[in-house]
Order: structure tokens, then sequence, then C-alpha cells
């Protein structure tokens, strides 16, 4: 079965107007859809609350540790990536917290914890190796 996937955000003027909508390849729209997972609060959508990830659960919570804070993303992400990115196999998840200081133009220095998220796997249509890597602060999100 042949599947079509669109560029994001989408355009629904020209979908509604029977115009042509860009397109993208599987590795893209894979790409997309875990970014979405990943920065969906959990309730955030209404007909599955179960739909994201905890990382908005543990944005402003002063964790002492930063392994106790891979331990909760790591869960959070293969339970919601396992569920809902079902073009995936054989899943792995490499995740690194590091405290970093952000300069803004004019304005005090910040730290915020940087998250690094990176996911390997294999997509099941076309049997190759799919990497996706993801970085944002956290406390509060940002990205």
């Amino acid at each position: 079965m042949q599947h079509t996937y669109y560029k994001l955000p989408l355009n629904t003027s020209a979908l509604i107007s029977n115009k042509p909508v860009e397109k993208i390849q599987i590795e893209a729209s894979i790409a997309n859809y875990l970014h979405l997972i990943m920065t969906t609060r959990f309730g955030e959508c209404h007909f599955d609350p179960t739909f994201g990830t905890a990382v908005w659960d543990v944005d402003f919570n002063n964790i002492a540790s930063d392994n106790k804070l891979r331990g909760i993303l790591i869960d959070s992400l293969v339970k919601s990536l396992k569920t809902y990115e079902i073009r995936l196999s054989n899943l792995e998840f490499e995740v690194h917290i590091e405290q970093e200081e952000i300069n803004s133009k004019g304005q005090k220095s910040k730290i915020k914890k940087g998250v690094y998220i990176l996911v390997k796997g294999v997509i099941k249509k076309i049997n190759e190796n799919f990497s996706y890597k993801e970085h944002f602060y956290i406390a509060p999100l940002s990205y």
C-alpha cells in the first residue's frame, strides 16, 4: 500500500481547494512525529490523554540527580514511542543531560538543563536504519 506523507505545517488551504500539497519522505515524516510526541504534554491531546512524554512533568521539577531525570525521560520515551510511532522497530534511546549557561543579548546569563536525545531504529516499511536527534532545554522547556 502506497502512503503519502505531507510536509508540516500542512497547507490546508491548498488541500481544501484540491491543489497540490508538498509531500515529504517517510524519514522526515517520522522525524516530525517524534518531535511532536516529545514536545507534547500528557493530556494536551484531548482525544488521547496518554499521547506525549514526561518532559513537561519534569520541566520545573528540581530533581536532584541527572541520572534520575534521565531514567524518567527514557522510560517515558520508550513507552510513548513504542506506542505511537509504529513505523519504527528495534528502538534504542540515548539521553544526555548537561547544565548549560545561556547568554542572551543584554540579559543576564541563565543556567538551564540541556537535554540531548538520540533515537535509533529501523524503518519497517523500507528496512533501513533511522536516526533522530532532538535537543531542548528544560525549566522552562524551549528548543
